[in-house]
Order: C-alpha cells, then sequence, then structure tokens
C-alpha cells in the first residue's frame, strides 16, 4: 500500500483530501506544524501526523521517508512583505528533501496564470504561486501542478466571499472585475483530481488547467447564486474607481472574509481565468457524472451549509498575521506581564449542561454578555484589517482543536473539562480566554472562566487597563449568563426526563 504525505492538512483543501486518500486505499502521513489541529478530524486516528514544517529540512527530510507521493498544499501568503520568498524558500526545500527521499511524485495545487501575461504584471499571490509550480516542476521528481481559479465549495473563501456579497447586498456598486470571465470548479472535481495524479505516469512532468464546465462573469456568478438560493434578482452596478486595496476593504466589511484574505482573491480577479486546456482528462477522467456545474456547486455548498455538515472552511488554518504562540506555562511563566481576570461561579445543573453551552460558545449563540461591546468590537477589528466576528462556527453544535470561533480560534478542547480559545483580533499583545467546567467538593457543578493577556509594549499594557473597568460588565456579565443558560438547560432536560 503507498503512503502518501500530505503537507497543509490543517487547511481547506487539505483538510478534505485526505479522506478521500483513505478512501482510495492509501496509508497516508500528515506533516503539520501543530499537529494537535488534526486530533479531533473524524479521520485522525486513521492517518500518521508528524510535527514539522516545510522549511525546515530536517524535519521534513523524517516525514517525505518512505513517501511515494507527496501533495503539496501550503504558502505563505499573508505572513509579511517577504511571504514570496518565503514560498520561494519553501518550495525549493520541499523540491530538494522529495528529491533526496526518493518520493515518486509531487503534487501542487497552484492558481492559473493569464495567458501572454508578463508575470511582473501579476498581482504577488498569483506570482508566487506560478513560481512555486515552476520550482517544483524543476526539482528532478516528477510534478503535476494544477492550476484551479475560483474553487466553489461549502467554507472555501471564494464562495463565502460570494455568498455574502450577493445575500446581504440587493443592490451594489461593484469593482471592475465583476466583468471577468472565469471558470469556477467544484470542490468536489478538485479533490477528484488530486487524488488521480496520485497515479500519473511516471514520465509526466507538467501542469494542467483545472475547471468546471461553465465560464461565467462575476456578475453572472452573483446572479446565478441568487436564483440558486432563491433570491430576488441583484442589480448590480460595475465601476472602474475601487481598486484592488479598495476592493479588499468593501469585501471585508461586508463577508467573514478579512481584507488580508480578500485583496489576493480580488487582484486574482483582475484577469481572466479560463481554462485553456483540459489534458488532465487524458489521464485522469473526469468524475463518473461528469464535471460539476456551477448551479449545481452553489446547491451542494449550501446544503452543506444549511444542515450544518460543513468539514472544513477557508479559516480551518490560521488567518494571515494572526498570533500562534501557545498559552504560557502556568504558573511558573517568566516571560514578562501576563494579565488575568479570573471569575467562578457554582452552577445548578448537571455538568453535561453547562458543557454544551460553553462548546456551543460563540457564531448564532453570541457571548453571553454584552451584545453591543462585542459587536463593536468585531467592527473595530475589521475596519483595522483584522477577522471581525462574522467568521462564526464551521459547527453549530461540537469544536475542535484548531477551528476558527469568530475572532478566536479553539487552541485546545477537552470535551467536557476545558475549552481555551486564543484570540486572533488585532490587540497589542496575545490574549486567551478560557471556559471551564468542572465540580467542587461537595459534587456542586462549577464553571470556572480565565482571560488571560499578554501585552507588547507600552501600548499592550495602555489596552489592558483602558479596558479593565469593562471587564465586570464583559466578563462577569459572561460568567452569570453562562451558568444561568446552563441552568435552563439543565432544568428543560430534567422537566423532558420526567
Amino acid at each position: 500500500m503507498e503512503r502518501v504525505l500530505v503537507t497543509g492538512a490543517t487547511g481547506y483543501i487539505g483538510g478534505r483530501l485526505v479522506p478521500e486518500l483513505l478512501a482510495a486505499g492509501y496509508t497516508v502521513r500528515c506533516l503539520a506544524r501543530t499537529p494537535g489541529k488534526l486530533r479531533d478530524h473524524p479521520w485522525a486516528g486513521r492517518v500518521e501526523t508528524v510535527k514539522g514544517d516545510v522549511t525546515d529540512a530536517r524535519s521534513l527530510g523524517e516525514a517525505l521517508e518512505g513517501v511515494t507521493v507527496a501533495y503539496y498544499l501550503v504558502h505563505a501568503l499573508g505572513t509579511g512583505k517577504d511571504f514570496e520568498e518565503t514560498d520561494r524558500r519553501a518550495a525549493r526545500t520541499f523540491a530538494a528533501c522529495a528529491r533526496e527521499a526518493g518520493v515518486r511524485r509531487i503534487v501542487y495545487l497552484g492558481g492559473p496564470v493569464p495567458e501572454g501575461a508578463d508575470e511582473r504584471t501579476l498581482s504577488p499571490h498569483l506570482r508566487s504561486r506560478s513560481e512555486v509550480g515552476r520550482i517544483l516542476l524543476e526539482s528532478g521528481v516528477p510534478t503535476a501542478v494544477l492550476r484551479a481559479a475560483v474553487i466553489m465549495g461549502s467554507g472555501s473563501a471564494s464562495f463565502e466571499m460570494l455568498r455574502y456579497l450577493t445575500e446581504r447586498l440587493p443592490v451594489m456598486v461593484t469593482p471592475s472585475w465583476v466583468r471577468t470571465r472565469i471558470q469556477p470548479i467544484a470542490v468536489r472535481d478538485v479533490l477528484h483530481y488530486l487524488v488521480g495524479c496520485a497515479e500519473l505516469p511516471e514520465g509526466v512532468n507538467r501542469g494542467f488547467d483545472i475547471g468546471g464546465p461553465d465560464v461565467l462573469t462575476y456578475r453572472q456568478m452573483m446572479q446565478r447564486y441568487a436564483r440558486v438560493a432563491a433570491l430576488p434578482r441583484r442589480l448590480i452596478l460595475s465601476v472602474p474607481v475601487l481598486t484592488p486595496g479598495l476592493s479588499s476593504h468593501w469585501v471585508g466589511l461586508v463577508t467573514p472574509v478579512p481584507a488580508a484574505i480578500a485583496r489576493p482573491l480580488a487582484e486574482s480577479l483582475r484577469h481572466e481565468a479560463v481554462v485553456k486546456e483540459h489534458d488532465i482528462a487524458r489521464f485522469v477522467p473526469d468524475p463518473p457524472d461528469g464535471r460539476t456545474g456551477f448551479d449545481r456547486a452553489v446547491e451542494l455548498a449550501l446544503r452543506r451549509v444549511r444542515e450544518a455538515r460543513v468539514a472544513t472552511r477557508w479559516s480551518s488554518a490560521s488567518v494571515p498575521g494572526a498570533p500562534s504562540d501557545p498559552l504560557p506555562t502556568d504558573p511558573d511563566w517568566a516571560g514578562g506581564s501576563l494579565y488575568t481576570d479570573r471569575r467562578q461561579r457554582t452552577v445548578d445543573a448537571p455538568p453535561e449542561a453547562l458543557w454544551e453551552v460553553i462548546e456551543g460558545i460563540g457564531g448564532e449563540n453570541g457571548w453571553y454578555s454584552f451584545p453591543l461591546a462585542w459587536a463593536l468590537r468585531g467592527r473595530l477589528d475589521r475596519l483595522s484589517g483584522g477577522v471581525g466576528l462574522r467568521r462564526g462556527r464551521r459547527d453549530a453544535e461540537r469544536l475542535r482543536a484548531g477551528d476558527s470561533l469568530d475572532f478566536w480560534r479553539v487552541e485546545e478542547i477537552e470535551r467536557g473539562r476545558l475549552l481555551r480559545l486564543r484570540a486572533e483580533m488585532r490587540l497589542p499583545g496575545l490574549a486567551w480566554l478560557e471556559l471551564r467546567c468542572g465540580q467542587d467538593a461537595a459534587g456542586r457543578t462549577v464553571y470556572r472562566q480565565r482571560a488571560l493577556f499578554h501585552p507588547h509594549g507600552l501600548a499592550g499594557h495602555a489596552y489592558w487597563w483602558s479596558v479593565a473597568p469593562f471587564h465586570a460588565v464583559v466578563f462577569g456579565g459572561m460568567a452569570r449568563n453562562i451558568a444561568a443558560a446552563a441552568r435552563e438547560r439543565g432544568g428543560r432536560a430534567t422537566a423532558v426526563g420526567r
């Protein structure tokens, strides 16, 4: 049985590719900087997970040992102004390690390059994706570079952007790129081709365009989305004055996709992205029912959203520029100031009822205190280029390590005991929020809540003390209302059980 390596398994495509490879009979190994993020996936017990990074030759070499096919599904977009150099270095390291390990094939998912375009005129995002593909093709290891434009699927950034723009704006003034022709592809078809590329003949070392059967402008995509979603026809007026930067902020204000991610999407849409060849079908036949049309892809994505069965989301991967430092070790941390706000309440409900409330926090359920303050904080975060509150939840009831949760990320979850969230909003420091469920010596249910903040510089200290007067309202109210919600839930469960 062949062993394949998947990099980027914590991301949108990687997290969906792994179960497809398992279903096809492959042994799967996942490379992750934070293996804990994969722990709660339904397929986690069927794969080997190793800790490492594509820029670290040592960990990468160990991960590639015994691997026949390696999937390269990572990029450094948004990690800083030098992300192109980071992408370049990572691709070269991966290529060299794969060659040395005797890997039979590399498979890379990249983006389309406009026909006849000078690379110097491309957006940094497209230029970097193209360069990574070229580095891998020149690695000496047979490589398949799949070039996809807009990927349509529940939870994809492109789908979320289209969905929220269309649903929230019945009348909109749009950038000129709404007239650009695009050939979108359903995520299920992307996965079909990715899996099929593992069996390409040894001599195949090239790029392939992949796309669905429909060629549409973005304006047409919005109108057809509205039709599938049973919305009234949208009035769309395009103007030439919205630059990519302004476009990204416009998208960031209307949709859950932050400006840091919306900008490369918007810049990519300036260029026509139509499949120039469909040679992949010579080696990997199209899906048995044919390629998925745009309307069908939207219908499937909306069904998964409505049924709360979204396997991965664009926010599955860490947000560009967001902090990733783990919680400082207690109680002996010596890394500087660490401000703490602690709350504790005895809850007249069974622990199971309290945990249901804790795990259901955020998204549509809110944060159990001063909604206006949370909404204002989310809006300020969006205006400063952050993620804001609108990312919501992947699942209405269940959380797993690595999930995004509004402007937090699930850093740790011990079901029934602990939910630890790490802040991804724009802050002059690092912040965490811990929610714990337990019992005291008398057997009573106890809710414990702890907010921690590690300030960066004087601005960080000033920030903490400026918001400290509101903690009694925000954090105190949260503890009080979570306890009340648990008591109400426990009471309903008791009444039903009678």
